[in-house]
């Protein structure tokens, strides 16, 4: 029988981290099925989920927290397994404003009182072409309830757009 678990990874960055653990999976019987990972200010943070067999839980368990003396910080969890459910309606967000402080708080408030899921996001600040102001600059994976009109997602999003000085434009995910 296989567990499913997540992994999260943090710890400075260097050649040949992500061959580490997958080693460290493949050793234990396991089976790297997704991961998201980046490097940011010097530091090495992942997330992935493996499928490992039982009996191989706490041996892994143990052989990842040996990584720890290497600088690494791991944390692992039993995940859920995943329930046959209807496909969820997907849609892509971009914002691009001038940066704050609170954008993607206000943004992602707006976005629970929904209750719409934030799948994915990315974000970063970057120099404007012309001006030299800070730009922010946002993509997100979202996962809306089907309940919830996409057209009454967008108004609110465009009115908190005009608060807020930003663009943001809301597609469907391709």
């Amino acid at each position: 029988m296989q567990t499913s678990l997540v992994l999260t990874v943090i710890g400075p960055d260097r050649p040949g981290l992500v061959e580490r653990l997958a080693q460290t999976v493949a050793a234990h019987g396991g089976n790297w099925l997704e991961s998201q990972m980046a490097q940011l200010a010097g530091q090495f943070a992942g997330i992935l989920r493996v499928a490992v067999p039982a009996a191989q839980v706490e041996a892994l368990d143990a052989a990842l927290r040996a990584l720890e003396v290497e600088g690494l910080r791991l944390t692992l969890v039993h995940s859920a397994a995943e329930a046959a459910a209807p496909a969820p309606r997907r849609l892509a967000l971009e914002l691009v404003g001038q940066d704050r402080p609170g954008i993607v708080r206000e943004i992602a408030a707006a976005l629970a009182r929904c209750g719409v899921s934030i799948d994915a996001l990315h974000t970063r600040v970057s120099s404007a072409s012309m001006s030299g102001e800070q730009l922010f600059e946002a993509q997100a994976q979202l996962r809306v309830p089907a309940a919830l009109a996409v057209e009454e997602l967008k108004a609110l999003l465009e009115g908190l757009a005009n608060e807020m000085m930003v663009d943001i434009s809301l597609d469907d995910e391709d």
